[in-house]
């Protein structure tokens, strides 16, 4: 197996936030969808992507239709996308990507969770290129051959594909996503859930005292609202 499948099994390993965190990640990636495609799934294949995100996270219909309609409203919050860098001790890189309405409040309290646990935010493109960045689609296994699939997939960007008690994980470069996801649909393969993500290309080993310092910087980050995802070189 290659390293997507380590780095996802120790991802689901780790806990996650609470439920309530979950809808809210899902609630803005519903309004930077609709801002940047319209409020109409069928023609906005970003947004279908969220909204079957929701049905796999269990999140309520009526959540759903509310962000969409909220996100189509014209003085809806303005989120951006804003990526940031550092270093936790220890020589380990954090990426920690954001979805902001209001950068300079994002920007200090990244800065101050650094600070408190003595870590040092960097410059952009400081650690970005330690991570691969990648898409990946979750789908069900019955009727499937995962070595077939895997054979046809190539052609459309998978690098990766294996099997798990929730069905089949393909994993491909970030730019992959929108031919993977039209292929799919195209074969009529339900898509039960989809993302990205950024793979350390090498990770570090630490002592269980080291992990906890990290582990200190981590948790601050990751309670923080403007948070979607943090990823970072440590070993799990």
């Amino acid at each position: 197996m290659g390293r997507a499948f380590e780095f996802r099994k120790a991802r689901k390993m780790k806990r996650w936030s609470a439920m309530a965190k979950t809808f809210t990640r899902i609630g803005k990636d519903i309004v930077m969808a609709v801002k940047e495609g319209g409020p109409n799934p069928e023609t906005n294949s970003r947004l279908r992507a969220v909204i079957q995100n929701a049905k796999a996270a269990n999140m309520p219909k009526d959540n759903v239709e509310r962000a969409i309609k909220k996100a189509s409203d014209k003085d809806t919050a303005n989120f951006k996308e804003v990526l940031f860098e550092g270093y936790a001790p220890h020589g380990i890189a954090i990426l920690i990507e954001t979805a902001t309405d209001n950068n300079n409040r994002t920007v200090a309290n990244i800065r101050s969770y650094f600070n408190k646990c003595n870590g040092t935010m960097g410059t952009q493109g400081s650690v970005e290129f330690m991570f691969d960045h990648t898409c990946n689609f979750r789908i069900p296994s019955e009727g499937q051959d995962v070595e077939e699939l895997e054979l046809e997939m190539i052609d459309f960007g998978v690098e990766e594909i294996f099997a798990d008690e929730d069905g089949i994980l393909m994993y491909a470069p970030f730019e992959s996503f929108g031919a993977i996801q039209k292929e799919l649909e195209n074969r009529n393969i339900e898509i039960l859930s989809s993302g990205f993500e950024r793979i350390p290309q090498i990770t570090k080993e630490l002592t269980p005292e080291q992990v906890a310092d990290v582990e200190k910087l981590l948790e601050k980050i990751e309670e923080d609202d403007d948070v979607m995802n943090v990823y970072h070189t440590m070993q799990e």
